[in-house]
Order: C-alpha cells, then sequence, then structure tokens
C-alpha cells in the first residue's frame, strides 16, 4: 500500500499534467490536505519528516487561493521536489540558495544538449567532471575530529562475555534461522564478530541524488524515477538483456542489465526505484548498463545519515537486512571493549571502535563515515604490522649460519659472472644482502626492482656468494617455463666461476623426468649439487637438502605462507631473499612486508630501449590489426591482453576468447595461441614455452601475462580494456616487450571514453618509471590489490580503497612503538590486542 508522501507525488503529477487547475483530487488540494494529514503525519518517523507535513499541509491549503497558473506550477514543483528531497525547505534556504522556477527550466535535457552543441559547459567544470546533484539540504556541522567517550573500565567478566558473544553463531541473532544464516554463509558469514564487520559495499545518500536531466555521459550518478517501460532484448549468444526506461519531472533514462531477464519478476512500470552506475551515450540517448538497484523507501529519503547497502545473495533482502543490522550494531557497539590501547588512542586521536563500527554502518554524515573508515583501517594496518613483526621476532630467534667472503672475493665473482658493469642500485642491493648472510641472524629481505632492472644479475651474486661459503642454494618460481628461463642464464651466469668454485647446478619442476629426479633428490641430500632451480616441486615431500644457507623466492607474491615455510624448512633456518618486479610503494611496501627489510633496485642498466607507448581509440582498432600484422611480417611476435576470459553479463567488455576466435581469422597467415587462467598450470606452461620458442607469433591472454616469460622476440603489446587496470598492471603487460634489440611498442585501448582512465592511460605515456606509476596509481585508485591477494596473500583490507599514505605512516608508528615496548604482546594493557594478531596469524593470511 502506498505510503501518504508516495499518494501525494502521484496527485501532485497528475495536478501538473491537468495544467494545475486544482483538480486533481475532488474538492481540490486544499480540501485533500485535511484528508492526508493524519495518515502522513502517523507515518512520520522523525521530527523533520513531521517539519514536512507541516509544510506540505500549509502549502496545498495556500494552493486554491493561488490564482496565477504559472505560480501554481511552481508550488506543484517545489512540492515534488520537497518530497524528494531535492530542494531544501524556503526557510532554510532563506538566507542563501533562491528556489527555482518551474517556467525558467524548459527541458533541462534538450537545454543541456543545445549548450552542449554551443560548446557551453558550467563555469569551472568539464565535461567529463561535472556531478549533476541536487543542492545539499544538510547544513552539516563538519566533524574536526571524531567524538570520545568516557572510559568506563570493563571488568575481564564482561569483556569475555561481550567477546564471547561475537563468536555465536548467527542464529543467535533474533530473525536469524537456518534459511538467512544459509544466505549469510554464502557471505562469508557465520558467526555474530563476522556480522559486526559485514560493512556496507557503499552509503547512498538520496539529498543528493541527481536529476536525469542533468546527467552527462561519462558520470557516476544516483537517480530516483518512475520506471515508465520495460522488456527483454534476446542478443548475439541467446543471452537476454532486461531493459528499462526510468524517469523524473526532467527526463528519462535508459538502463540496460546483461542476462538478468529475471528482472522482469521484479521491475514493473509505475515502480519507484533508485538506480546507481555509470552513464553512457548509446545511439541518441542516455544509459547506465548493470547499475545496482533497489526500490525506493520513502523513509530514506527523510533519514539524517547515509543510507547502508550491502551485499546481498539469494534469501537476502536489502531492507530487511538494513533493521536487522541496524538493531544488532546499535545493541552490541554500546558495550564492545577497545582492543587497541589506549594510550594508542589518546595519540592518533582517533575514533573509539563502538563508534566507528556503528558510523560504519550507520553514519550521521560523510565526515562521521571517514573518521570512523579511518579507524577501522587503522585497526588493520596495525594489526597487520604486528603481526608480522611476530613472525619475525620468532623466526630470527633461531640462528642462522653467517655467510661470508671478503672484499676481493667479491670483487673476482663480479669481473668473472659479468660482462657489464652493475648499476649503483645492484651494487647497493649486493652489499645489503652480503651484509645479512654475514650474520648469525636469518636474513629475510625483499628485493623491488622494476622490469629489466637486473634483479636476476644480484640473485646470481648471491647464489655464488652462497656456493664459495659452502653452502646450497636455491630460486623457486611460480611456473615452470620461468624457472627453465631462470636456470638457463643462471646455469650460464655460475659457468663462468673458476673451476674449482664451479657449482652445479639442477633445474627440478613437475616436469622432470622420474629417473632425472630421482638422481637430483639424491644428489640435493648427498650435497654433490649445489644450486637447484624449480617450481612448487622444490617445496614437496622427498626433497631434503644437504646443507641449504639461501633461499629464493621470485615473484614471491604467487606463494603463500606455508609454502614459504616449507622452503624454510628444508635448511636449518636458511637466509631468505625475496624479489618482485611489482613495484609497490615504498610506505605501503614497509607495511605489508614489516618483517621484512626492504631493498629497491630504482635505475634500468643503460642501453635498456623504452618501450613506445601510445593510446588508440577503439574506432582505430583495425589500424591496430595492420600494425601487428606488420610487425609479425618482420619475424616479431605480439602479445594482445583482454581484462576478461569469456563474454561478461555485467561488464561490457571485449573478452579473450571472443577474440581469440576472431584474430585467427584477422591473423590467418600467422599462428595464434589463447592463455587464460583458467586453464591448468601444465597447459600454461606449455604455451607460455611454446611462445617464447616462437612456436607461436601471437598470445591472446589474460592478466596471466602481467607476470611471464622473457621473449625478447616479441615487439607489440596491445592492452584491450586498458581503462580496466591499473597503473602498476599496465606497466607489468609493458614490461613483457622491448627485453630484446628489436624497438618495441605498447598500444593502449580504452573501452570507454572516461576522463579519470584516461589520465591514468596518459601517465603511462609518459611516465616509464614503474615506482613513480605505482605511487601515481595509490593517490589515484587507492591501494587495490597491493594489499589484497597478490601482495600479501590473503584478503586482508576489507577497506583497502580507503587507505591513505597518512595512516600507513600512522599505522608504522605505533606498531614500532608497541613493537618496542612490549615485543610478545604481555603487558595487560595489550592482553586485547594480542588475542588480535594471534586471530589475524591463525587465519594463515600470508603474513610471513
Amino acid at each position: 500500500m502506498p505510503t501518504a508522501l508516495e499518494t501525494l507525488v502521484k496527485i501532485l503529477r497528475l495536478e501538473r499534467e491537468q495544467r494545475c487547475s486544482d483538480t486533481a483530487v475532488e474538492g481540490g488540494l486544499g480540501a485533500y490536505s485535511r484528508v492526508w494529514e493524519p495518515d502522513a503525519r502517523r507515518q512520520a518517523r522523525n521530527g523533520e519528516q513531521q517539519q514536512l507535513v507541516d509544510e506540505l499541509r500549509a502549502l496545498m491549503q495556500r494552493y486554491s487561493s493561488t490564482e496565477q497558473q504559472q505560480e501554481r506550477a511552481g508550488q506543484v514543483q517545489y512540492m515534488l521536489d520537497r518530497i524528494l528531497s531535492r530542494v531544501p525547505s524556503r526557510s532554510q534556504r532563506a538566507g542563501g540558495t533562491t528556489s527555482r522556477k518551474t517556467s525558467q527550466r524548459g527541458n533541462p535535457r534538450r537545454e543541456r544538449r543545445q549548450g552542449r552543441d554551443r560548446g557551453e559547459r558550467p563555469q569551472g567544470q568539464s565535461r567529463r567532471t561535472v556531478r549533476a546533484t541536487m543542492p545539499d539540504l544538510e547544513q552539516r556541522k563538519t566533524l574536526q575530529r571524531p567524538p570520545r567517550r568516557p572510559r568506563v573500565p570493563q571488568d575481564a567478566e564482561a569483556v569475555d562475555k561481550t567477546l564471547g558473544e561475537l563468536k555465536q553463531p548467527v542464529t543467535a541473532l533474533k530473525g536469524v534461522g537456518e534459511r538467512r544464516a544459509e544466505a549469510f554463509a554464502r557471505l562469508g558469514l557465520r558467526s555474530l564478530g563476522d556480522l559486526l564487520y559485514f560493512l556496507p559495499r557503499r552509503h547512498d545518500d538520496y539529498r543528493q541524488v541527481c536529476y536525469i536531466g542533468k546527467l552527462e555521459p561519462g558520470m557516476q550518478a544516483t537517480v530516483i524515477g518512475e520506471v515508465e517501460k520495460t522488456g527483454v532484448r534476446l542478443v548475439a549468444g541467446g543471452r537476454r538483456d532486461f531493459h528499462l526506461t526510468l524517469q523524473d519531472e526532467s527526463g528519462q533514462l535508459d538502463a540496460v542489465f546483461f542476462g538478468q531477464r529475471w528482472l522482469g519478476s521484479q521491475i514493473k512500470p509505475g515502480d519507484q526505484i533508485v538506480l546507481s552506475g555509470h552513464t553512457a551515450e548509446w545511439g541518441s540517448r542516455l544509459q547506465m548498463s548493470g547499475p545496482e538497484w533497489e526500490p525506493l523507501e520513502t523513509e530514506n529519503l527523510h533519514t539524517v545519515g547515509l543510507v547502508p547497502v550491502y551485499a546481498l545473495t539469494e534469501g537476502l533482502q536489502q531492507r530487511s537486512l538494513r533493521r536487522m543490522m541496524r538493531d544488532f550494531v546499535d545493541d552490541l557497539t554500546g558495550r564492545l571493549p577497545d582492543y587497541v590501547p589506549e594510550a594508542t588512542r589518546e595519540r592518533t586521536e582517533l575514533a573509539d571502535l563502538g563508534w566507528a563500527l556503528q558510523q560504519a554502518h550507520f553514519p550521521d554524515g560523510p565526515d562521521h563515515l571517514r573518521h570512523a573508515r579511518d579507524r577501522l583501517v587503522f585497526d588493520e594496518l596495525l594489526q597487520l604490522q604486528l603481526a608480522v613483526l611476530e613472525s619475525r621476532r620468532e623466526w630470527q630467534a633461531s640462528p642462522a649460519d653467517a655467510l661470508s667472503i671478503s672484499d676481493d672475493q667479491l670483487k673476482a665473482l663480479q669481473s668473472v659472472l659479468f660482462a657489464f658493469n652493475l648499476t649503483a642500485s645492484q651494487l647497493r642491493a649486493v652489499a645489503d644482502i652480503r651484509a645479512d648472510m654475514a650474520a648469525p641472524v636469518p636474513m629475510n629481505r625483499l628485493l623491488q626492482g622494476d622490469v629489466g632492472s637486473g634483479k636476476t644479475a644480484v640473485a646470481a651474486l648471491a647464489l655464488a656468494l652462497t656456493v664459495l661459503a659452502g653452502k646450497q642454494g636455491a630460486l623457486i618460481v611460480p611456473l615452470s617455463v620461468l624457472a627453465e628461463q631462470h636456470y638457463r642464464t643462471l646455469s650460464a651466469t655460475l659457468a663462468r666461476m673458476p673451476d674449482e668454485r664451479r657449482p652445479r647446478v639442477a633445474l627440478l619442476t613437475g616436469a622432470t623426468p622420474a629417473a632425472e629426479r630421482a638422481t637430483i633428490l639424491e644428489e640435493l641430500a648427498s650435497g654433490a649439487l649445489d644450486v637447484v632451480i624449480g617450481t612448487h616441486a622444490l617445496i614437496q615431500e622427498g626433497v631434503n637438502f644437504h646443507d641449504l644457507g639461501l633461499a629464493i623466492i621470485d615473484e614471491q607474491h604467487r606463494f603463500g605462507v606455508q609454502q614459504r615455510k616449507a622452503l624454510r624448512g628444508k635448511g636449518r633456518n636458511p637466509h631468505l631473499l625475496m624479489m618482485t618486479a611489482t613495484p609497490i610503494p615504498r610506505s605501503l611496501a614497509l607495511t605489508i612486508h614489516a618483517d621484512l627489510d626492504l631493498t629497491v633496485i630504482d635505475e634500468l642498466p643503460p642501453g635498456r630501449k623504452p618501450v613506445q607507448t601510445t593510446i588508440i581509440e577503439p574506432v582505430a582498432r583495425e589500424r591496430v590489426f595492420s600494425f601487428v600484422a606488420a610487425e609479425l611480417a618482420r619475424g616479431r611476435q605480439a602479445f594482445i591482453v583482454h581484462p576478461l576470459v569469456e563474454e561478461s553479463q555485467r561488464i561490457d567488455t571485449r573478452a579473450a576468447t571472443q577474440a581469440y576466435e576472431e584474430l585467427v581469422q584477422v591473423f590467418f597467415r600467422y599462428r595464434v595461441a589463447l592463455l587464460h587462467g583458467r586453464l591448468s598450470a601444465a597447459e600454461k606452461d606449455e604455451i607460455l614455452a611454446s611462445f617464447a620458442r616462437g612456436d607461436h607469433d601471437v598470445l591472446v591472454t589474460t592478466s596471466v601475462a602481467e607476470v611471464g616469460v622473457d621473449v625478447p622476440n616479441a615487439s607489440v603489446m596491445v592492452i584491450e580494456g586498458a581503462n580496466r587496470f591499473g597503473l602498476a598492471q599496465l606497466h607489468q603487460f609493458r614490461g613483457r616487450v622491448g627485453r630484446g634489440e628489436h624497438a618495441s611498442t605498447c598500444l593502449l585501448i580504452p573501452d570507454r571514453d572516461e576522463e579519470t582512465a584516461n589520465e591514468r592511460l596518459e601517465a603511462l605515456v609518459n611516465i616509464s618509471d614503474g615506482f613513480r606509476l605505482a605511487e601515481l596509481d595509490w593517490e589515484q585508485r587507492g591501494p587495490g590489490d597491493l594489499v589484497g591477494t597478490r601482495q600479501s596473500g590473503g584478503s586482508l583490507m576489507q577497506l583497502a580503497e580507503y587507505i591513505s599514505p597518512q595512516l600507513v605512516a600512522l599505522a608504522q608508528r605505533e606498531a614500532r612503538t608497541i613493537n618496542a615496548e612490549d615485543p610478545a604482546l604481555a603487558l595487560p594493557q595489550h592482553e586485547l590486542l594480542a588475542r588480535r594478531v594471534s586471530r589475524l596469524r591463525d587465519a594463515r593470511s600470508d603474513i610471513s
């Protein structure tokens, strides 16, 4: 049944259609106000809604006495805008903005298009950055710092009781039965603690929704309107897309939901809904593709705070979930013990934990939400650093064998191993590693270096140093083909050592024949082998070293904590060197890898040719294919990268499998291969190896190619949907070419025109330094997967996108302060913090 406000909206729209003749309802609006008011007042949920009812009643009563049609039209529009929270009340605006007159509005969409045709745009705003939001209705006070609750000491029993509650299953919550518990389980929510930290995906502020007529292509916007029509359309491949047209007083907007024909049973013409998504021009009309939607809840239009939007699954509805979460969060956060020590909270001036969680779910305003997120992000960063520092402390409690060589030996090694001079950055890296290995404490160092910066040369020198000291060395990599590449390179380099010191080097992968494998294992155990290079096969049962002194892990983010521990367990606490070609901003690296000493190779060897990088519009794709064909005709090879494996029902972009079928026809004179993450490890290895050997000319791939083999003959990298990748990832793709003597090119093809994405791509064109690009990526997009599975081995950060350099520095400072005062977290004030850190370590996140 519609609410009183919803009914009034329909009556006002009818009144407008009837030329404001006061005939939309019998007796006129003045008489109707007396019938309408009791229901509206009963449904009002707060003082603000009561004031709205008073204002609307007075406006309706004055409406019949207004004689001018133009003035009546303005009153009708004002009442509609007030109900939909598009303008503040006239009393609120008495000292500021004047109200809009409907007579002056005309057709906003037509005016926008005409203005654009004349080259006009709002002063100080570009076409892509203009954000067509209504005036902010709230004169909200800026919350400079979060409020601090009086600290009431909680006895140990009360604390344990509350913490025990958090361990209870979700079925302990009123209204959660087995069916809803199953739905929560699909979202990974099994306990009340999981539910407490089940933060909204976003918050909608219905007071800042957009008029449809004010929308521009390339905007991220939220609109409210009435569904005018719906339909299902059959597209190529048998997919059925659901389409709708939404309208408000200012215009119409189309929306398409890929492959979601079932929405026809949920969204009907006449429904009031909210759409949030990205706008684009489709033909002559504006459209949102795959937007998020939900039914309009009138009560949300008049709430003081922001409206949370949670992730859903079958069996959960947004409205009922919000109500349940409101009761649950309000009940628990007021008595939640804060595990961050009081001294830390005082120094950081961050919010209390209970307040932060309450505001993270149901914020009183944007500033409240920002302070809440700051506290929760700080917590995760602090726990992460303390956990990895604890891992370091435990590991380094056991001594390692000190491996040292003289300055003369080091100089002699460098001269025989390399026919070139190492760069200053490489020499600093060698000095760091040599100093670490000469100490009786196990080295735990991360070597960061851009693609082509010479990390392998540093690794070769470290292995040679290990052999000279009478120990064995091991290098482990994620792919067999990469292991073979390192084996060829390192074998040739180490073979230059003097005869009496020349090491025996072996390759061990899953593809190693059984007889050869047995020989390698026997010689590793006896000490006859000095260096072994391999994949995960090195950490399997039955692989034993005689005396492992150094373990090197390349592409370290591809290995989990248990795998790293298994490799270290092959020796008596060996020295550990981890390498990565993925640039990480320094401050972020010192957080994620707080247990590691960091060395950065920040310069490239002289003579390396830069890769020419160019942005190409999608309409010029044929020119790209012609360029690729010309390079292939010269005997070169090409990568063509796509963001998706297969066509998506939600993301409108080219996918690798469909593109492969097309490119086989385009490059019919050449050999085209397809590589993606759904293939088995053996299949991926074989395809990469064949491409490296030159058996294929074109490799159509997904992000699997980000870390890959050295293919000196590859001279072209084409990246489709380039706007969908981060700068750091794009830089890694680009690093796959330009590794040989041939001039190389990287062509970026975005799949949509978007100012932010274009700025990111322009940065890639102009900057070749991977570390500068990583910093820019952090500033523009947040750390994203830099702190997710790719870097830390487990998705520790729910709020990763809100990490800032300031919060990282703050958490680093406090972690070091706490660690210096109480490394084992044994003091009473650190008891709750110790529990949290222990739980994090037990979760098997990669914090080694």
